[in-house]
């Protein structure tokens, strides 16, 4: 199949020189569903800041994430991401939840495959190939707590975002439709015919709209969830609003955070200030609690002494740290986003 030989890589290269010479602003992004180890040579050479792919899926993650959270631990997630090493400059690992295809389960041992099937697929029309046919709503029971602890998980580990059409509502998925298309029907844009995607007769449409009680297109489309200030669709953008005003989200370092509490999965990410090139600092701590049940916290933050915690998405301004473990409680499956900065930084743009 061509993986991972010398002459794969060498047509990659060629590949790279045509894209970045003659479509700039465009990528290639490689679908090696492999370890982060063996993925890393798609990026190419690391003296020149990458000359083959510019992104790679990270795929042992997508699964980890959804273990870590039923297993209430973090130690799935922590663990493959110290086995992931570094990536040229010029590169990007590209994160998921869910995706086109089934929740694939060839990058697990046979134990936690057999988990995940347990945990996710109890019906076997669920499964299909070596993974799970299921779109990430219905995976956790349409729970709002969990669909937004998954998303800030998504918007703030490494790696850049991919977010699959139809979860910023929470759209279903149709089991009894053969091998993948379970999670390929429509998008659901309205209450109108055909969930607003098409207006061609409903036979003619290439696959039927979810139209079940729970995840039917009547009730669970972008126009009711405009209309509505507290839906999943405006709570996603304001997410992404916020990721995008923080460059340390995306390009930043990642450091896990020790943590006394294993369902807390605590990290920090940061842009260290570059004066010669114009950027400034930005430190953004993510604390995210894996359990249902509300759990404390102790993190060690000293070597921020004398700094201050806002909370990005109210801009709360949280005490200031100083030489003891710094305590905090999260709710079920609840999370915080943090900025790191001075304090009197913080009492300017506090509201």
């Amino acid at each position: 199949n061509c993986e991972n030989l010398p002459r794969t890589h060498e047509f990659l290269k060629r590949c790279r020189k045509v894209v970045d010479d003659e479509f700039p602003g465009r990528i290639l992004l490689a679908e090696a569903n492999q370890w982060p180890a063996d993925v890393v040579a798609y990026f190419g050479d690391a003296a020149t800041g990458g000359d083959e792919c510019h992104m790679a899926f990270h795929f042992p993650l997508m699964p980890r994430i959804f273990m870590a959270v039923r297993r209430e631990s973090r130690f799935p997630i922590s663990e493959i991401l110290d086995q992931t090493p570094p990536i040229p400059s010029g590169s990007q690992w590209g994160i998921f939840l869910r995706n086109h295809d089934e929740l694939t389960l060839e990058m697990v041992t046979d134990d936690e495959r057999d988990y995940m099937y347990a945990e996710y697929a109890k019906d076997p029309r669920m499964k299909a190939n070596i993974g799970i046919r299921r779109r990430l709503a219905p995976l956790l029971d349409n729970d709002a707590n969990q669909m937004e602890l998954f998303t800030a998980l998504l918007l703030s580990l490494p790696g850049s975002p991919v977010l699959y059409y139809g979860d910023e509502i929470g759209m279903g998925d149709n089991i009894w439709l053969g091998d993948r298309d379970a999670v390929r029907t429509p998008m659901q844009w309205s209450p109108d015919r055909n969930a607003g995607f098409s207006r061609c007769d409903p036979g003619r449409i290439y696959l039927p709209v979810i139209a079940d009680p729970v995840y039917g297109y009547q009730a669970v489309n972008v126009e009711a969830q405009l209309n509505n200030s507290s839906s999943l669709l405006h709570w996603t953008r304001r997410m992404l609003q916020v990721r995008r005003e923080h460059p340390a989200f995306g390009l930043g370092d990642f450091t896990e955070l020790g943590s006394s509490n294993p369902s807390v999965l605590a990290y920090l990410r940061q842009v260290p200030a570059d004066a010669a090139h114009g950027v400034e600092e930005d430190v953004v701590i993510c604390v995210n609690n894996l359990s249902r049940f509300p759990q404390p916290v102790e993190l060690d933050l000293s070597e921020h002494n004398g700094r201050v915690l806002v909370e990005l998405t109210g801009g709360v301004r949280f005490p200031p740290i100083g030489e003891w473990p710094y305590l905090l409680t999260l709710p079920g499956h609840g999370f915080y986003w943090f900025q790191l900065t001075s304090e009197d930084l913080a009492e300017v743009e506090t509201p």
